[in-house]
């Protein structure tokens, strides 16, 4: 949380600024001390602003109050360098939003793992019109997520994800599974 800290000293000490009757009045000066340790940070914070706008320089609170400005897709329990990596991805992931390559970005982000999707879509081209339309006719979309331990708050997760980032017209399904270990190699 931002607020004071104690014994930061000031970079603009408002003592030596009294005017030549208050630079020997003790009163005067240790008034003027309070009021230098109370505004201290501000000044420091206002040095420093850029780097709040950091997401990986930025105070972990503060990105976590970042991340609701630019529409990260977050929700608090992400390990701090998956806030910060979805955080500085946002804008990027807002151009591709609901897109397969948007979807994916931002369920890897979220849980650190690349999710398998299937989708009925499909892209051709033909010279001649009234040519067979690619895909299926039924639009889905399904999202696979192999986790090492996943939950039941895993799957609410990736639900309320592919909820907020798929195509708005698609109509899906998720799905979370335990990932198969990686096979052990027995060395002679």
């Amino acid at each position: 949380m931002r607020g004071s800290v104690d014994g930061l000293g000031s970079s603009l000490p408002l003592g030596p600024m009294l005017p030549a009757v208050f630079a020997d009045d003790d009163l005067a000066q240790r008034f003027v001390a309070g009021i230098d340790e109370a505004l201290a940070p501000i000044p420091n914070v206002l040095d420093c602003l850029p780097a709040y706008f950091d997401p990986a320089l930025a105070p972990l609170d503060f990105t976590r109050w970042l991340a609701t400005w630019v529409g990260a897709e977050t929700d608090g329990t992400e390990p701090e360098h998956l806030l910060r990596a979805a955080v500085a991805a946002a804008a990027r992931l807002h151009r591709v939003r609901g897109t397969r390559r948007g979807l994916a970005e931002t369920v890897r982000l979220a849980f650190g793992v690349a999710p398998e999707i299937t989708e009925s879509g499909a892209a051709g081209w033909s010279a001649h019109p009234l040519g067979p339309v690619p895909g299926e006719r039924r639009p889905r979309l399904h999202v696979h997520l192999r986790l090492p331990d996943p939950t039941l708050a895993d799957e609410v997760r990736l639900e309320t994800l592919v909820a907020a980032t798929r195509p708005a017209h698609m109509p899906y399904t998720v799905q979370v599974t335990a990932a198969e270990p990686p096979e052990r190699t027995l060395e002679p």
